[in-house]
């Protein structure tokens, strides 16, 4: 506890550091003004309605920051910024010309990627906006719109996603933690005070060893989140001798490095979410198109009855693959087997140079397997809650609870972190 209010004192005694939170803050009141604004022509009643019968766009509200619940400006959301970053990683594997790029042409290599990543965001959003104001316009969502009305909106949507996602770069720049997680996790925490007052008027009696149940269960998510996030798997590593012409010879010097159980932490379940989404969303405009033999194909799919349990399924592959695949991308054991051999280090009972990087890539390979199962089970999780008991909100509540813990334990370990460098 006097250690927690020593480093509280310590954050709110710092200009530079309440700056960046500042500028997280100020960010974050920019993003929910925008959130609050509409797209012109909508039937707030029917829009109600499409929402609640429609659990595919309660997921994707979630990218969106809560903007897409109100058809606002930013409807859209990091959504699809999230997806070009995915593409972009996924060249990586197929063209080792973007895998160096990436890895190993420092920051300026990084700058350019993630200038790739933004030119793609783009047409990735031009096609998700026209796709969601035509399937919105035949649910009579919105008015009916003329050529240049379609284009305006569909200009202003675009636009709000570019805008979105540059706020959220600024945040991870000039504030504390990773931008687009922050205004993901910032538009779940909006819809609590709703989602609360639903419970309250729905709220029955009769129900309560079940709310107890979801309590608990909620409570057990959070402290494994926690735990998994936090754990560690320690490689001892031994610095060899220094010594010095006319000095006193210096004793190697043990230390350890803390390699991380989920190095991923909530990106998988980002990136799945975002995968599964894409499909679904062009299913729903195929099948309200009026394309024929194509458009009932589209409604064949979607009305397929054991729907749910497939999606369980590519849920969970899609989580447990990404964790493997993020880690790879953003882990290279090869790079700190030499940082290592570089600095004079060892580990223990290992040659330095490629068994050491052999040796570092196997030890990543099993912890990042049980980070993947834990990951996977607690993303489906609500899923098997919601089949046993009928309650289709656990599923979107279980995922971002999932996103939440993990936002939170980003943000204060850079706190944290912060406050370290400081104190030295």
């Amino acid at each position: 506890m006097n250690l927690f209010l020593k480093k509280l004192k310590l954050v709110l005694t710092d200009g530079a550091l309440l700056k960046r939170i500042g500028f997280v803050l100020g960010a974050l009141v920019i993003f929910r003004v925008l959130a609050a604004i509409p797209v012109p022509g909508i039937d707030a009643v029917r829009l109600e309605q499409f929402f609640a019968n429609n659990q595919f766009l309660g997921f994707l509200n979630i990218f969106s920051g809560g903007g897409l619940s109100s058809l606002s400006l930013v409807m859209l959301g990091v959504g699809p910024f999230i997806t070009a970053s995915i593409i972009m990683q996924l060249l990586t594997i197929v063209f080792p010309s973007v895998k160096s790029m990436y890895q190993e042409e420092g920051e300026i290599g990084r700058k350019k990627f993630t200038q790739y990543s933004r030119l793609l965001t783009v047409p990735l959003a031009a096609v998700q906006g026209f796709s969601f104001l035509f399937l919105l316009q035949s649910q009579g969502v919105i008015a009916a719109l003329g050529p240049v009305e379609y284009a305006v909106n569909l200009l202003v949507i675009v636009a709000g996603s570019l805008l979105l996602t540059w706020i959220g770069e600024l945040m991870t720049e000039f504030g504390v933690g990773n931008g687009v997680s922050v205004l993901i996790f910032a538009g779940i925490v909006a819809g609590l005070p709703q989602t609360l007052s639903q419970l309250a008027f729905s709220f029955d009696v009769s129900q309560i060893p079940l709310y107890l149940t979801f309590a608990l269960s909620a409570l057990l998510v959070t402290y494994g989140v926690v735990v998994m996030t936090e754990a560690e798997r320690p490689v001892p590593v031994t610095y060899a001798r220094a010594g010095r012409a006319g000095a006193r010879e210096q004793s190697a010097v043990s230390t350890y490095l803390p390699l991380r159980l989920n190095q991923a932490g909530v990106i998988p379940i980002i990136f799945a979410l975002s995968i599964l989404i894409f499909p679904q969303l062009v299913l729903n405009f195929l099948s309200q198109a009026g394309f024929g033999g194509l458009s009932s194909f589209a409604q064949t799919l979607l009305s397929i009855p054991y729907g749910a349990l497939i999606y369980g399924v590519f849920y969970f592959l899609l989580v447990f693959v990404f964790t493997f695949f993020y880690t790879a991308v953003t882990f290279d054991p090869h790079r700190m087997a030499d940082n290592l051999q570089k600095s004079g280090a060892f580990v223990p009972g290992v040659r330095p140079g490629v068994q050491t990087s052999e040796y570092i890539a196997r030890v990543v390979t099993r912890i990042t397997l049980v980070g993947a199962i834990f990951l996977g089970v607690v993303a489906i999780l609500p899923l098997i809650m919601q089949s046993l008991t009928g309650f289709s909100a656990l599923a979107i509540g279980g995922t971002a609870l999932l996103i939440v813990v993990s936002v939170v334990l980003d943000i204060v370990r850079k706190v944290d972190a912060q406050v370290s460098l400081r104190e030295y």
